[in-house]
């Protein structure tokens, strides 16, 4: 008697079929999705690098690059005005399960408005509890 010993795994194929695959099993995705002000933020942040560097002349150029209103990417690169922790906490916010994000760029714009980091700490913090309690 023979015996054979292989790793096998189920994958779903063509219509939600099962289908017994060789080799190792492709890793599942992350569950959840990754808040919008999280990749907004990236996002302002990739494109002020992109203005530093002399890839683009302005904010202008951006707008017209990526097809948005002058006033819409203005509200974007606006983050950029946040407290530094502030903008990692953006950065690193656990990933939306289901329903909506518990932060939106909306609720972000007028604490970005203020020039004093103490102070957008302060609006923050209550920002937070009123997200907690509601």
């Amino acid at each position: 008697m023979i015996r054979i010993e292989r790793k096998v795994y189920f994958q779903s194929g063509r219509h939600t079929r099962k289908e017994l695959r060789e080799g190792e099993a492709t890793p599942s995705p992350p569950a959840g999705r990754v808040p919008r002000v999280s990749r907004l933020m990236a996002l302002a942040i990739r494109l002020d690098q992109l203005i530093c560097d002399g890839v683009v002349a302005d904010q202008a150029e951006l707008a017209r690059l990526g097809h948005v209103t002058r006033a819409r990417l203005t509200q974007i690169m606006n983050l950029l005005c946040l407290a530094p922790d502030l903008q990692e906490h953006l950065l690193f916010l656990p990933a939306t399960e289901r329903g909506r994000d518990a932060v939106t760029e909306k609720q972000l714009r007028p604490i970005a408005a203020v020039s004093d980091w103490c102070w957008q700490r302060r609006m923050w913090q209550r920002n937070r509890r009123s997200v907690e309690i509601a």
